[in-house]
């Protein structure tokens, strides 16, 4: 049974990384994908918070829930699907993945300390199989999309939110 869907709380989708930079730009294809294939209720933010650092503090602080997408150095093979719950994201934050990374620790170590960090917090990513100048991502990270999407998705529906496919796409 799905929670009853609460339009008090916020949720936000923060797809991060850089696209310049091959299978960092995993945050963003996969919040580009949500954005463009699918309709989320009035109280999901979907936000491509790219390389912003700081800059992205409001928007964790006003979150009632947080779910963070990027590409996760998490040792396993490239392309495996990781869910990081908010206990375990300062141990993936300290292994530096790229610059924004360590703006990322930093903007959620802030939260924390000012008691702002939503307690929803999830960080949802893949292994990246390449960080390199080169636009676009690799195969494996290409295959991945679909499945980090799904498990956001899920994240949105375990929390009550709307995610439903565009009308044009149910219909295709």
């Amino acid at each position: 049974m799905a929670p009853t869907p609460d339009p008090t709380r916020r949720t936000v989708v923060l797809g991060l990384g850089n696209p310049l930079m091959e299978d960092d730009g995993f945050g963003l294809a996969v919040v580009d994908r949500l954005r463009n294939s699918y309709e989320v209720g009035p109280e999901v933010e979907l936000i491509d918070g790219g390389t912003w650092g700081m800059n992205l503090l409001p928007a964790i602080e006003t979150a009632s829930e947080l779910i963070l997408v990027d590409a996760i150095r998490s040792g396993a093979a490239p392309g495996t699907v990781v869910e990081l719950e908010r206990a375990q994201l300062p141990r993936y934050l300290a292994h530096k993945l790229s610059p924004h990374q360590i703006d990322l620790k930093e903007v959620l170590a802030l939260a924390e300390w000012r008691g702002t960090l939503p307690e929803r917090t999830v960080a949802i990513g893949a292994e990246p199989a390449a960080i390199e100048m080169s636009v676009g991502l690799t195969p494996a990270l290409a295959d991945a999309v679909p499945l980090a999407l799904a498990a956001v998705r899920a994240r949105l529906a375990d929390w009550g939110r709307s995610c439903d496919p565009r009308r044009a796409m149910a219909d295709a």
